[in-house]
């Protein structure tokens, strides 16, 4: 999810933060199980386009979502053409373009004040084995927030790569991507310990 809430009165912006991490959850679990064939990923990008226009998010709002993870999307269609075949590659690729792409939907529409809150509700029963409620919340808004940050991030690498005339050079885009999660991962431990989230 490479975007912030993007304010509306669609029907998707006034269903509950709730029902749509729910519906969500299903349908990724439906094309993945459901897309057997690299076709099969037409109409799922269909209903995923259908539900962007039902959101009323804009075309380029649209196009952020999927633009940072191509690269990425670019590098598993070649592994998997390699290793498989190229229907392999379109059914994995495409999946996970429609995957990121509803993600994507749910944080154009759904404030995370909101989606916290529905979390926590749901993840209440899990008192009873010890789990805090609180903290599966902050899980929860630590990875929406570390998406967009590995996002820019790889794009950052890219750039530099460019730059230096590195060409297509794995290693020069992955160790500089790692170490860079790395560091804001470690970065991000720190903040947290010092505002006593370990306590």
């Amino acid at each position: 999810m490479f975007a912030t809430y993007h304010p509306g009165d669609s029907l998707l912006h006034r269903l509950s933060a709730g029902w749509k991490i729910f519906l969500v959850c299903v349908l990724i679990v439906a094309v993945s199980v459901l897309v057997r064939a690299s076709w099969h990923v037409l109409p799922a990008i269909g209903v995923t386009v259908a539900l962007y226009v039902i959101g009323r998010i804009p075309p380029r709002a649209a196009w952020d979502q999927v633009r940072p993870v191509l690269p990425m999307l670019l590098a598993i269609l070649v592994l998997q053409w390699i290793v498989a075949d190229l229907d392999s590659a379109l059914r994995v690729t495409g999946s996970l373009l429609v995957a990121v792409a509803v993600a994507g939907l749910v944080a154009l529409t759904t404030r995370v004040s909101d989606m916290l809150d529905a979390v926590t509700r749901a993840a209440q029963p899990l008192r009873h084995v010890g789990v805090s409620p609180d903290r599966v919340a902050l899980v929860l808004v630590l990875t929406i927030r570390a998406i967009p940050l590995l996002a820019r991030q790889l794009s950052q690498v890219t750039e530099a790569r460019r730059a230096r005339g590195l060409g297509m050079s794995i290693r020069a885009l992955v160790v500089p991507t790692v170490l860079g999660a790395l560091t804001t991962a470690d970065q991000l431990g720190d903040a947290l310990a010092a505002r006593g989230v370990d306590d």
